[in-house]
């Protein structure tokens, strides 16, 4: 009998944590490693943990998250492969950005890696729908780039899952209007941008769901491209992608964000105004799987060669 992988996930009980574990409890081959309740701070505690594992998943915040991967590059040669579901190492040097799709041959990047950044979820909606129309020269690097999103309270952390399950919470509200939101600089970064996009999210009053939008003018682009332009470059690279599917625009020209919850697909559509030169590029997801639990569960089964 082969193996078992063995996975340790430092912060195990929060949101993004839980849904790791549970579709963990699915797959063959892996044996979860946890600690007592009273010594999920101690460093010993969590340091013998990872000398024990292939693999530790980091569900935590920006700051602690670091710590831990301190506590993992303190054991040298015996440290085991990091997938880091925080902010803290999106962009880090010495990091592989976590999303398979990104370009060919990126998910034998990620099999080969030792540290791994799980995408923020707005940004695996962003990405997937700018990075193959930069690549493709179709969007310039440099184009004033807006990008509005809606998601389920559940992405908003501890208080606001609180806020909303217990008192109602606002019916939806803008937030992050300073424009200085914290999944900026991987929008940038993954989607190739040299300019940087302003980034309007928003939370509605429902747990689970993700809509990401992003406007264009299409006679400011490149050879004034039409819509089916823009959706053949994102079909052909998403050409044989297991959970990205490029989907005809609704006739109704409606969508709504929770038909994937529970799912951990990726949805991306253009929609246009043929006459008035304008389209609006959209991803639908579930926050909390391709957007969280189910993106770092696809990490996973590469890192360990599942």
């Amino acid at each position: 009998m082969a193996k078992s992988a063995k996975i340790f996930i430092d912060g195990e009980a929060g949101t993004t944590g839980l849904g790791i574990r549970e579709r963990l409890q699915h797959v063959p081959g892996i044996e979860l490693k946890s600690l007592p309740g009273d010594k999920r701070k101690d460093p010993d505690a969590r340091r013998a943990i990872m000398s024990e594992v292939d693999l530790v998943v980091l569900c935590l915040p920006d700051d602690a998250a670091k710590e831990s991967v301190a506590l993992a590059d303190s054991l040298g040669g015996n440290a085991p492969k990091v997938l880091d579901a925080s902010t803290a190492h999106r962009v880090a040097p010495g990091w592989v950005y976590g999303f398979p799709e990104l370009e060919s041959g990126h998910a034998d990047n990620i099999a080969a890696a030792r540290k791994v950044s799980n995408p923020g979820c707005y940004p695996t909606g962003g990405i997937a729908l700018l990075r193959p129309l930069v690549d493709a020269g179709l969007i310039p690097a440099d184009y004033p780039i807006t990008v509005n999103a809606v998601s389920g309270y559940s992405g908003g952390g501890k208080s606001m899952i609180e806020a909303h399950d217990k008192d109602g919470g606002p019916a939806f509200e803008l937030y992050a209007l300073s424009l200085a939101h914290k999944h900026v600089p991987e929008l940038m970064e993954f989607g190739k941008l040299t300019r940087r996009p302003i980034f309007v999210p928003s939370v509605g009053h429902f747990r689970q769901g993700m809509l990401v939008s992003i406007p264009l003018h299409l006679d400011t682009l490149p050879g004034k491209p039409k819509a089916s332009d823009l959706k053949a470059k994102l079909a052909a690279h998403f050409a044989g992608a297991a959970l990205v599917s490029v989907l005809d625009a609704e006739s109704s020209g409606k969508l709504e964000p929770e038909a994937l919850n529970d799912t951990d697909k990726l949805e991306l559509r253009v929609f246009a105004n043929e006459a008035a030169g304008q389209a609006v590029l959209v991803a639908r997801l579930d926050n909390l799987g391709k957007g969280a639990s189910g993106a770092a569960v696809q990490n996973i089964r590469l890192m360990l060669r599942l």
